[in-house]
C-alpha cells in the first residue's frame, strides 16, 4: 500500500534511529516527508544532515523541538534563547535541503515550571515574552515558530501551556510568524477544541498537524502512553475534519512516544503507521 502523499513520519516514532536509519524506513516505507528531531541531527552536525536530507529526496515537515524558556531573567534563559535561535537557523537550513513544498515549521515545547516554582501565571507570561522576543528571528529566516499544547498533565515538568486556545493566543500576540500545533494527543479532551481549530484557522495559524492515540491504561511514565492511530480512544474523523475545514492544507505527522513501538523494527513502524494513517486519518482529509 501506497503512502498518503501528505503523511510525515515523526523521527520521534523510530526514537532511537539515527537520522540515515529513520530516512531510510520512511523511504522504504514510500513516506514522502519526515519530521526531524534536533538530537539526530545533532549527532552528525547539520552539513552531514542537510545532504542527508537533500540526498533523500524527502520533504521536511518540521524540525522538533525548542522552546524551554519558563527560566526567570537570567544566564539560563539566555542560553535557552539561543539555542531557539540556534534551532531556527537549523530549521531554515534543513527544509531547504528538502524536497519541493518543504515547509520551515520549529515545533516549540514552552517549558513547564522552573525548579522549586509554583508561579504558573509567572511561567506563562515569560514564554509569551519569549515568543516575542524570538519572532522576528524566525521571521528574517522564513520559519514559522509552532508552539505546542501539551495535555495539562505535563504542565508541572514540560508545557505550561495546556490548551490550543493558551497558544493560539501566544501566537497572535508574538506576530505573524508564530503558529500552532494540533497534536490529536494532547487536545482530544478539550471541549474548546473545535472552536479553537476554526479560530486559528481563521487567523491563518495552524503550522503542523499531528496524529497519535490515546491508549489506557496510561503507563506508569505516561509520556510513552501514546499509540497507533486507531488503537485507542481518539475520533480522528472529527479532529480532522475540523483542521481539514480551518483550511490546513499541510503535511501531517505521526509522532508516538512508545516503547513498545520503539522496540520494533524501524521499517516495520513505518509502515505500520502510514498504513494505520491510510485507514484512520486519511479517508477524511
Amino acid at each position: 500500500m501506497s503512502a498518503h502523499p501528505r503523511f510525515s513520519l515523526n523521527q520521534a516514532t523510530v526514537k532511537f534511529a539515527s537520522l540515515a536509519e529513520a530516512i531510510a524506513a520512511t523511504k522504504s516505507a514510500d513516506i514522502q516527508s519526515i519530521g526531524v528531531w534536533r538530537e539526530p541531527v545533532a549527532d552528525i552536525g547539520l552539513d552531514a544532515a542537510t545532504r542527508l536530507i537533500a540526498d533523500s529526496g524527502l520533504r521536511v515537515s518540521s524540525l522538533c523541538r525548542a522552546g524551554f524558556f519558563t527560566a526567570p531573567d537570567g544566564p539560563e534563559r539566555n542560553a535557552a534563547l539561543d539555542d531557539n535561535r540556534r534551532a531556527i537557523d537549523d530549521t531554515a537550513a534543513l527544509a531547504a535541503a528538502g524536497a519541493d513544498g518543504s515547509a520551515a515549521v520549529l515545533v516549540l515545547v514552552a517549558g513547564g515550571l522552573p525548579d522549586g516554582s509554583r508561579d504558573l501565571v509567572g511561567a506563562r507570561e515569560r514564554v509569551r515574552d519569549a515568543l516575542g522576543a524570538l519572532e522576528p528571528f524566525g521571521a528574517s529566516a522564513g520559519v514559522t515558530l509552532a508552539v505546542e499544547a501539551l495535555h495539562p498533565m505535563f504542565a508541572a515538568d514540560r508545557a505550561v501551556v495546556s490548551t490550543l486556545g493558551q497558544a493560539i493566543d501566544l501566537a497572535v500576540s508574538a506576530g505573524p510568524a508564530v503558529g500552532v500545533v494540533v497534536d490529536t494527543y494532547h487536545v482530544w479532551w478539550d471541549p474548546n477544541v473545535f472552536a479553537e481549530i476554526a479560530r486559528a484557522g481563521r487567523l491563518g495559524r495552524i503550522a503542523s498537524y499531528q496524529v497519535c492515540d490515546w491508549l489506557t491504561p496510561l503507563p506508569a511514565d505516561v509520556l510513552l502512553g501514546r499509540g497507533v492511530p486507531g488503537d485507542g480512544h481518539i475520533d480522528f474523523r472529527s479532529l480532522t475534519d475540523a483542521v481539514v475545514e480551518a483550511g490546513y492544507t499541510g503535511d501531517i505527522e505521526c509522532e508516538i512516544f512508545n516503547a513498545d513501538v520503539w522496540a520494533r523494527p524501524y521499517d516495520d513502524v513505518a509502515c505500520e503507521v502510514s498504513e494505520a494513517f491510510t485507514r484512520v486519518v486519511a479517508p477524511y482529509l
